[in-house]
């Protein structure tokens, strides 16, 4: 019997090579060659003896019941999922390492729990003696949560489909999971695969709710596949950085809810708490006014959201300019720079700029071009800005002014925290009891600052 040839497949892309070689051809990744068997060629599989089973079409007209969702008990986690889980579905749960992805899920699987639910964990990283000891810890030693620790997917399907349906099942984590058909090292592309085909079948069969936790990449991708997030109905990044005790569960695809949606939790000694109003947690001490801060009226996902964007423009040290920033797309800001030189004659080119996001959030949002100017404007004159002051609007590359999305939404939540002014787009036309300073141009934002250049700073007159 011909032995059956073996192929190497890039644990990065999936790229397919023949041979082994230390570096990827396809994306450039160095030493992410791993040996898998090769799989059987079209057509040359196992005969089928039998034929397909004819199945029912029905049209678009049918309507269906939706199925009550699985709330866990845990506010956050249940906003980010769309107000809770859906029966049968599968959701897969990404983030750094010590981040608090384990902690969350324990506590909302325990919170299911101890309302009545059916809950199981399985664990492929740490012994059940382990689990008990985090969960005696955050004070969950009675929450009747069923325990396993095991890395076979035929055990632990097994496990599961010989007693009562769970209501939510979480493995942690899918790379630790391994088949005995594949003869892949556990955490290959095939293995992960293939775990998370079973693990989604075996959710859309018996109705439990699936929750899987990944690894991710140095680059912040979850590790494995992109099938596996294809498969899956969600996919949710709990980020957070570890200078900072907040924690940012995201929603990037949700086949059941709103994507971008954002939960904020605290870490504590006893675990994640929950925080209901992020705005003010955020924003912080505002009393004292300096130089170089903006208020962002934001929006993620379905909730309004103020956060503080910081600047500091300072002169070069070197020769060449530099640039730093936290919480923020570099390139969004290099073109920022651009427009306030070219379209405002601002001369900020030249010096080092520093910007940062308060609270460790990351936003990705056109809308926040507007408070990112003003602060970098602000900076740079020396001029506080206005206080009790918030800003949002997306700027073009013609210095241009564009109208952001749910400004009602936004503007509500800055009146709800006491803030009096906003400078918004022009042709924005809401009345939530603030003074709306319509922008049209980035030029107008020069009269934040009647001191053109860096005139002051640090209370030194230059």
């Amino acid at each position: 019997m011909a032995r059956s040839q073996a192929t190497f497949v890039c644990q990065s892309c999936g790229t397919v090579h023949n041979k082994w070689s230390g570096r990827c051809d396809a994306c450039g990744g160095w030493n992410t060659l791993a040996e898998e068997a090769a799989a059987p060629p079209i057509g040359g599989g196992a005969k089928r003896n039998t034929k397909g089973r004819r199945f029912a079409l029905e049209d678009l007209k049918t309507a269906d019941e939706a199925p009550p969702r699985r709330v866990t008990g845990v506010a956050e986690f249940d906003r980010v999922c769309g107000g809770g889980l859906v029966p049968g579905s599968a959701l897969l749960i990404g983030g750094d390492p010590g981040v608090g992805k384990s902690t969350l899920i324990l506590q909302a699987l325990a919170s299911y729990a101890k309302n009545g639910g059916h809950a199981v964990y399985i664990s492929g990283e740490e012994a059940m003696a382990q689990v008990r000891l985090r969960a005696a810890r955050m004070g969950l030693s009675d929450h009747p949560v069923q325990l396993g620790s095991a890395t076979c997917i035929e055990d632990i399907l097994a496990t599961l489909e010989s007693g009562k349906t769970p209501g939510i099942v979480a493995i942690d984590s899918i790379q630790t999971i391994w088949t005995s058909a594949l003869e892949a090292a556990p955490g290959t592309i095939a293995q992960v695969r293939t775990a998370s085909f079973d693990l989604v079948r075996y959710a859309k069969s018996s109705g439990a709710a699936v929750l899987l936790i990944g690894h991710v990449t140095k680059e912040g991708q979850i590790a494995g596949p992109k099938a596996v997030e294809h498969l899956v109905d969600a996919v949710l990044y709990f980020e957070g950085e570890r200078g900072h005790h907040f924690r940012v569960m995201r929603a990037v695809k949700n086949r059941f809810g709103p994507t971008d949606e954002i939960g904020v939790f605290e870490m504590t000694g006893s675990g994640l708490a929950e925080v209901s109003n992020p705005s003010a947690l955020f924003l912080g001490d505002r009393n004292a006014r300096s130089p170089g801060a903006a208020v962002f009226a934001g929006l993620e996902g379905t909730r309004p959201l103020l956060v503080e964007i910081q600047a500091l423009v300072a002169p070069a040290g070197y020769g060449t300019p530099r640039r730093a920033v936290v919480g923020w797309d570099t390139g969004r800001l290099a073109m920022i720079l651009a427009v306030l030189d070219a379209r405002a004659g601002l001369g900020i080119s030249a010096h080092d700029v520093y910007l940062n996001v308060a609270g460790g959030l990351k936003i990705g949002e056109p809308a926040a071009d507007l408070a990112a100017a003003a602060a970098l404007i602000s900076s740079f004159s020396g001029e506080a800005l206005p206080a009790e002051t918030v800003f949002f609007g997306e700027l073009s590359l013609s210095g241009d002014v564009r109208p952001a999305p749910q400004a009602e939404l936004r503007l509500k939540e800055a009146a709800k925290l006491g803030f009096a002014r906003a400078y918004v787009p022009e042709g924005t036309k809401v009345e939530v009891g603030l003074e709306l300073v319509p922008v049209k141009s980035v030029h107008e934002l020069l009269a934040l600052a009647p001191s053109k250049g860096p005139k002051k700073r640090m209370g030194v007159v230059e």
